[in-house]
């Protein structure tokens, strides 16, 4: 059994269930979404695209956490755009000065729009699917932000979007100190992922079917 199996194993299905519940169910900014107590994810290929903006070059970085993502997440197919026009979801990576205006110009095109956070990602979901995601990483603030932004705004661009102080073992909580794609968040984005959960599906439609699915997620970290 490897390291990765072991660590998974030490998760009950209770604490993998509280999981997914929060990060699924519910946005870090409930306003901005239309229904959000469903379930959000893609149902068809995910195409990056990276516009590395910053002084700093990170596409090495980002393409890498792609391929991680890829290989990790039965269910998900994801690589690099071909072309800009294939790109569903768009990585823009900025220095701090660049934050707000990236936002308002290529994300929501709105001179006005708010600009909140140290980094950010926007979701454009509907009941098929999710549609678009963009997110926009900080990179000259140090290696520790900008690694874990990368890591917790890209999964959230793929449908876990809320934030939990009580997951202590995840990316998903403002006050913890991971930078990486955890086990536990490898389970919860598998459980995700898995044929069964469907978009639009509310918390009462899934509940009985998800210690299935939680128990089928942790035979996939391996």
């Amino acid at each position: 059994m490897t390291a990765r199996a072991q660590a998974a194993g030490a998760f009950s299905t209770d604490e993998l269930l509280t999981g997914f519940e929060k990060t699924v169910f519910g946005l870090e900014y409930r306003a901005w979404s239309w229904q959000p107590y469903t379930v959000k994810k893609y149902t068809t290929p995910v195409r990056f695209s990276v516009h590395n903006l910053a002084q700093t070059d990170r596409r090495p970085v980002v393409n890498g956490f792609i391929r991680e993502i890829n290989r990790k997440i039965r269910g998900l197919n994801a690589r690099m755009a071909s072309s800009p026009g294939e790109a569903n979801f768009e990585v823009f990576v900025v220095d701090r000065h660049q934050y707000a205006d990236v936002i308002r110009r290529d994300i929501y095109r709105d001179a006005k729009a708010d600009a909140p956070g140290r980094c950010l990602v926007r979701v454009v979901s509907g009941k098929d699917g999710i549609k678009r995601s963009s997110a926009v990483i900080v990179s000259d603030e140090g290696e520790f932000l900008f690694r874990r932004c990368l890591v917790e705004e890209v999964l959230q661009g793929l449908g876990p979007m809320n934030d939990d102080k009580a997951l202590t073992h995840s990316v998903f909580n403002d006050t913890s100190r991971h930078s990486r794609f955890t086990v536990f968040d490898q389970v919860l984005l598998n459980m995700l992922y898995d044929a069964r959960v469907k978009p639009g599906m509310s918390f009462q439609q899934i509940q009985t079917i998800l210690p299935i699915v939680a128990r089928d997620a942790l035979k996939r970290v391996r």
